[in-house]
């Protein structure tokens, strides 16, 4: 191996030099946000690159890291996904945007076991409700700390927002969840899910 690849991954060497380039950018979006969003402009040809070229070698380079490559052709996305809550990944989130995460989760997995429809959306005021029903003995955030958490979901792409026009109320601003989002916390079944939620609901001596 020549001096100026001894430092990179083994199947560097088979890239081309066009294509190395592009494939940083994939594997920085991918561990730095976790999600390559193919449906928008500055995410297509990454997300085509990867999935069409370069699959195998991301594979391999996010196994060292607790992940697996997702590839899901039916929302047009890339995915890297925790294979443990050990992962780094998942240590970003904070206890309130975890909350918020299982909120989310419900939201979409409600919607879609009872919708055909692809987009799962609900507005800042719809959310607030869901988490203060699901958590019951936990104070909601207000809504302006929703908004900042919602914030960083987006910037990992997990979640997609925008403002109805004439809106004033942050309340209606609109939350589209994304399908990467039930990966980042993946459960096999609804009563995973809800033994999770337990961990998070304080006792009647807590609240």
């Amino acid at each position: 191996m020549s001096e100026s690849l001894k430092n990179w991954p083994s199947f560097w060497a088979d890239v081309p030099e066009e294509d190395r380039a592009p494939m940083r950018e994939a594997i920085a979006d991918l561990i730095g946000r976790g999600v390559i969003l193919g449906d928008t402009a500055s995410g297509k040809d990454l997300f085509l690159l990867i999935r069409d070229h370069y699959q195998r070698h991301v594979e391999e380079y996010l196994s060292v890291l607790g992940m697996n490559l997702v590839v899901d052709d039916d929302f047009c996305l890339l995915q890297a996904q925790p294979r443990s809550e050990d992962c780094a990944l998942l240590s970003q989130f904070s206890k309130d945007e975890t909350l918020l995460l299982l909120v989310l989760w419900r939201a979409w997995d409600d919607d879609r076991s009872n919708n055909v429809h692809q987009t799962v959306i609900l507005s800042v005021d719809e959310l607030w409700q869901k988490f203060r029903n699901t958590f019951d003995r936990i104070d909601p955030p207000e809504k302006t700390h929703l908004e900042s958490m919602l914030g960083k979901l987006k910037r990992h792409r997990l979640v997609r927002t925008s403002r109805p026009e004439g809106s004033t109320q942050l309340g209606e601003m609109v939350v589209e969840i994304l399908p990467s989002l039930p990966r980042v916390i993946p459960f096999d079944s609804l009563e995973s899910y809800l033994e999770r939620l337990a961990h998070y609901q304080p006792t009647s001596a807590e609240s």
